[in-house]
């Protein structure tokens, strides 16, 4: 007997419930096309709806925050009239079914998120995270979605600059897939519902690429749910980037902002036409009469539901006075886009859509955005605290070789090089980038001035399996550590929340406790959040992801020929480290790769002392004290004096055992708050002056010198083994040449 289909509601991702509150606002049962526009925009990658009550609580003020959380992307003002836009979004579930589209799309999708507010983009960050490149399907995943970021990103011509890359078991059948865009705009031509004001009768045009039906559903149906057996039968929801006609939509876009044509702006991303249209007329506390039938097509016999939900790429809606319609139409023309009239803002507060002659839907705009469900979906902690399940790595005895044990952790995925992937972006397009992938920080410099902008990317997955508020408080630290460490100030975030399934308690537990981590550092570092992403529904077959919320910093150099660099620049200065190592492995790189274990208690933070750290490297910078500084975590301050040496290519000779530590603790240990730093020996003193009154502990550990680098009894290797060692392993398990 064939099993009865589900009611509509159901296969277009509504619940009962939300069903019943759809009809209760219309006050009767909603056409197809209707519900297609609700479950779209009522999805969790639209609407936020079980996240928002925990977003609020973040610190989303500062003196220089221009652009908070509500608009399409964040923006900072970093002085002399100029304004910094970021942000960062994911793009993992399309990644997943089909790697290079996945992660082209996200890097379309981002760039345009970042010219509806007005601002040329200057930069692309990448942070990705897979499982491990033993298995075929990883690498397959991987080498798309690397090939996917470099063939869009290298032809709109903006600079791949950073990123970081993980593997973890758990990211096997799901990819995270994260891009962060950053763009520079005059803080007076910002483009927001506040700054651009919208009329009744004004126009709204569609302009940019035709619509058809690649990325139907992509909200509701991928991004809003599990990955299962069935995910190949998502492909037809994974949309297709043209990365030239993205080009072209950048072009325009800026140029129709600055000759002051537009009375409001909207990247077409998820949700498609029904989106830019709701959310552009409830902003404007007005609705709109959309007729379908003026959307150019790319396939004939598109339903209603398909073009109001087609997540075709390279599409955006502005919002024109019908005086300036030829002007918007000529400018587009211009860079070869059509430009058409799609609908018209009325007042009432009523979006009527018409299709073929016929009202096909008539909902208030509200309803699909500010008046979306909201949930406070339960949360239950884990009975036993996942740090306290298993034995703690800290306290576990080791008599392994130190030798073999550092090798192995420099070699491991998470730790060696990722030139192979870097090499296939383009980081040098538009001149303007000072230190690109490999820093502990990108810098990229405001054209036409002295400022650098340092830019940076974290998340602690391993740590927030453990602990899911360290986390996140890690995360946020650790960005700000790696700006700090080129000496820039670091001044707010973006972020891009990555989780399993909400409507699990213990999933939501693990969000909310990441938040208040989150929140937590935001606020004692003093760089308060502008926006991002929240992805939820990373899981399949049983596995999901880490709690892995990952952060974009975004720092300031007043001038960016004091930028510290990361590597050893020559023979005979003093090396230090700043900060304090303790007895932490737990959640560390040597704990999983020497010991086997994904166990203990995470590094303990103390904001209060990261604080002063990264006060005390900015100081420092400032007044060209600092010869090198490279920040100290993943794999301990064995790994930070190995990555310095290579990156600049000297070597070094330094004692660790001083401390009260086993040697493989004081190796290996990754506790936060730390630098290496390097410094000429004439500065020593003021190097100490400066950390004295910080409160920062220095702790002197050699010099750097020669070809060689040496560790106590425990390490002397040449920099041009470490190297080849460092550099190879990952081409190694792509079987590519080093």
């Amino acid at each position: 007997m064939t099993e009865a289909p589900a009611p509509l509601h159901r296969q277009l991702g509504l619940k009962d419930d939300e069903h019943e509150r759809i009809v209760a606002t219309l006050g009767r049962e909603p056409m197809p096309a209707e519900l297609a526009m609700y479950g779209a925009m009522w999805s969790e990658h639209c609407s936020y709806k079980s996240s928002k009550i925990h977003l609020k609580t973040l610190p989303t003020e500062g003196p220089a925050v221009l652009v908070g959380p509500g608009q399409d992307a964040g923006a900072v003002d970093v002085g002399d009239g100029i304004a910094v836009v970021f942000k960062m979004e994911s793009h993992s579930h399309p990644s997943a079914v089909e790697p290079y589209q996945g992660a082209a799309t996200g890097v379309g999708g981002i760039v345009r998120d970042i010219i509806s507010m007005g601002a040329r983009p200057v930069a692309l960050l990448d942070p990705l995270m897979f499982g491990p490149l033993t298995d075929p399907r990883n690498r397959w995943l991987f080498t798309g979605v690397v090939t996917g970021i470099g063939g869009y990103g290298n032809c709109i011509g903006v600079p791949t600059v950073g990123g970081e890359i993980h593997f973890a078991d758990v990211h096997t059948a799901n990819p995270t897939v994260d891009v962060m865009c950053v763009g520079i705009a005059r803080a007076d031509k910002l483009a927001t519902s506040t700054s651009l004001v919208a009329r009744a009768g004004s126009y709204m045009v569609l302009y940019g690429a035709s619509t058809g039906r690649d990325g139907i559903g992509g909200v509701s149906m991928l991004a809003s749910a599990t990955l299962d057996d069935s995910s190949e039968e998502s492909r037809p929801a994974v949309q297709i980037g043209d990365p030239f006609a993205g080009k072209l939509l950048i072009e325009a876009s800026l140029e129709l902002i600055e000759r002051g044509l537009l009375e409001g702006l909207q990247d077409l991303g998820g949700a498609g036409i029904t989106c830019a249209v709701s959310e552009s007329a409830a902003r404007a506390g007005m609705g709109a009469t959309l007729d379908l039938d003026a959307v150019p097509l790319r396939q004939a016999g598109m339903e209603a539901f398909e073009i109001l939900t087609s997540e075709s790429q390279e599409r955006m809606l502005a919002i024109v006075n019908p005086a300036q319609l030829t002007a918007v139409q000529e400018v587009c023309a211009k860079w070869g886009l059509d430009a058409v009239v799609i609908a018209e803002l009325v007042t009432g507060g009523m979006l009527t859509v018409t299709h073929a002659g016929t009202v096909v839907a008539e909902v208030p705009a509200r309803s699909l955005t500010d008046e979306a469900p909201e949930y406070d979906r339960p949360r239950e902690a884990p009975a036993v605290h996942p740090s306290e399940v298993g034995d703690d790595p800290t306290f576990m005895a080791f008599n392994g070789d130190l030798d073999q044990a550092f090798w192995s952790v420099l070699r491991s995925p998470n730790i060696a090089s990722k030139r192979w992937v870097h090499q296939q972006y383009d980081s040098i397009v538009q001149g303007q980038t000072v230190a690109g992938a490999g820093s502990d920080a990108a810098v990229v410099r405001v054209p036409g001035t002295m400022k650098g902008l340092a830019l940076s990317t974290d998340g602690k997955g391993r740590y927030g399996s453990l602990d899911p508020y360290l986390g996140a408080a890690h995360a946020v630290a650790e960005a700000a550590r790696n700006v700090a460490v080129t000496g820039a100030t670091p001044l707010a975030i973006t972020n891009c929340l990555n989780f399993g399934n909400p409507e699990r308690p213990e999933v939501m537990w693990q969000f909310a406790e990441a938040i208040r981590g989150m929140g937590d550092a935001c606020l004692a570092l003093g760089s308060p959040v502008t926006g991002g992403n929240v992805s939820f529904y990373n899981e399949a077959a049983g596995s999901a992801i880490w709690p892995t919320p990952v952060i974009g910093m975004l720092g300031l150099l007043a001038d960016y020929r004091l930028r510290v660099p990361t590597g050893f620049p020559r023979a005979g200065l003093a090396v230090y480290q700043l900060g304090e190592t303790f007895a932490e492995l737990g959640g560390g790189e040597f704990a999983e790769v020497v010991l086997g274990v994904v166990a203990g208690k995470p590094p303990a933070l103390d904001l209060a002392r990261e604080s002063a750290l990264i006060a005390l490297l900015v100081a420092a910078a400032g007044e060209d004290v600092l010869a090198s500084a490279h920040d100290c975590s993943d794999g301990g301050v064995a790994i930070a004096l190995a990555e310095a040496a290579i990156e600049g290519g000297h070597g070094f000779a330094v004692t660790l055992t001083g401390a009260d530590l086993p040697a493989h603790v004081a190796m290996f240990s990754e506790s936060a708050s730390r630098a290496v730093v390097s410094v000429n020996p004439e500065q020593e003193a003021r190097l100490l002056e400066l950390a004295g009154a910080h409160g920062v502990p220095p702790t002197r550990l050699g010099e750097t010198g020669g070809p060689r680098a040496v560790i106590d009894e425990m390490l002397d290797v040449t920099v041009d083994k470490l190297r080849e060692s460092y550099e190879g392993a990952l081409p190694a398990l792509l079987g590519e040449p080093a």
